[in-house]
């Protein structure tokens, strides 16, 4: 069985109790007990939270939330210990970042939302809620055994820091698809299985219909190319030296053309505007217009890795309502490059793949 010291149990708690620094044989339905789980949960949902964020900064923040309520959890063991006091500090620094969300966008009133228009902004609405908990059981442990008025005050600094945090998320995150129109009549919820077979359905639907238009589900490397000499064309007739791009509906290169003379800088540009126009599903020039202070989209360009760009020169390419692939262009100002874009819509259909109709 191996060195009992090497266990991962201790059958200590077998009995329901466990025990706190200065206290033995506390009973796990004990208030302080309950307190230290929730922060628990609290703190594994944060963990949660982190792998899907992608800004180092609020990475870091995250994670000092968790120190800090760690050091919360030490103060319920250990309440004397001065060591484990919240500081004023550390509820300032909560407070400056509200303070930071705020003034990014119009904030919804609490009572005025529905979570879950994003994944990430609703597991930051499970955080807030499961926070208020922490906040109840710290408020039912300071009754009976007194606590720290500072972790009191951080508890709830730190669910308004979740609630406005979800609230911003929202406004910079792609929503999750609307169900309704997945619903049977009646207003009884599909199952689950039943609306993927749907979404399934209506995909092969969608490509079974471009097939016999003889046009297929994403640009062809031959369309691509044929599109790309078409607007390297006009930008020669307009004197500009650009770089041209193209990527598929998954956001993937098919082919980017670098004409000479071109900025180095412009064939990431190029690139990424052509991955941003899929990713959003319209143009980088309607998209920067979203993305200033105080907009829908603000704070969009640091999302992604970096790969998402807000200014003018990517489209999306569309058949009807389905985008086949994206269109880049990098190498004048935003408005010559979102010119040389529209150009390449007006020219789509000349250079797409297209077979007799069966």
């Amino acid at each position: 069985m191996g060195d009992a010291e090497m266990s991962i149990y201790t059958t200590n708690g077998d009995k329901g109790t466990t025990n706190l620094v200065r206290t033995k044989n506390v009973s796990k339905s004990d208030d302080r007990i309950q307190l230290v789980g929730t922060i628990d949960e609290l703190t594994s949902h944060l963990g949660l939270i982190k792998t899907m964020m992608d800004r180092a900064e609020d990475i870091h923040f995250i994670e000092g939330i968790q120190k800090n309520l760690n050091t919360i959890v030490s103060g319920v063991a250990d309440p004397f210990n001065r060591e484990f006091k919240t500081e004023d500090d550390q509820t300032g620094q909560l407070e400056d970042e509200i303070n930071r969300l705020d003034g990014l966008f119009s904030c919804p009133k609490e009572g005025n939302i529905l979570p879950g228009s994003s994944r990430l902004s609703a597991e930051l609405d499970i955080a807030r809620a499961v926070a208020r908990r922490a906040e109840r059981d710290l408020a039912a442990v300071s009754v009976k055994f007194g606590a720290d008025n500072g972790a009191k005050k951080y508890m709830n600094r730190l669910s308004d820091y979740l609630y406005i945090m979800a609230r911003y998320t929202e406004t910079t995150e792609q929503p999750v698809q609307n169900q309704e129109e997945s619903r049977p009549s009646g207003g009884k919820e599909a199952e689950p299985v039943a609306a993927v077979q749907t979404t399934a359905t209506s995909e092969a639907v969608i490509q079974e219909v471009l097939k016999r238009m003889g046009i297929q589900g994403r640009i062809t490397l031959d369309s691509a190319k044929r599109l790309i000499d078409k607007i390297e064309q006009e930008a020669a007739r307009r004197g500009k030296k650009a770089v041209i791009a193209v990527c598929g509906p998954d956001g993937n290169p098919i082919a980017v053309h670098v004409m000479d003379g071109a900025f180095l800088v412009s064939f990431d540009v190029a690139t990424k505007k052509a991955y941003t126009a899929v990713a959003v599903k319209m143009s980088t020039k309607e998209l920067s217009v979203l993305a200033q202070p105080g907009g829908t989209f603000y704070g969009v360009d640091k999302m992604d890795g970096g790969r998402i760009v807000i200014f003018g020169g990517g489209v999306p390419l569309k058949v009807g309502d389905t985008i086949i692939g994206g269109l880049g262009i990098s190498g004048g100002t935003g408005e010559e490059d979102h010119s040389l874009a529209e150009y390449g819509l007006s020219v789509l259909n000349e250079v797409l793949d297209r077979k007799s109709v069966v």
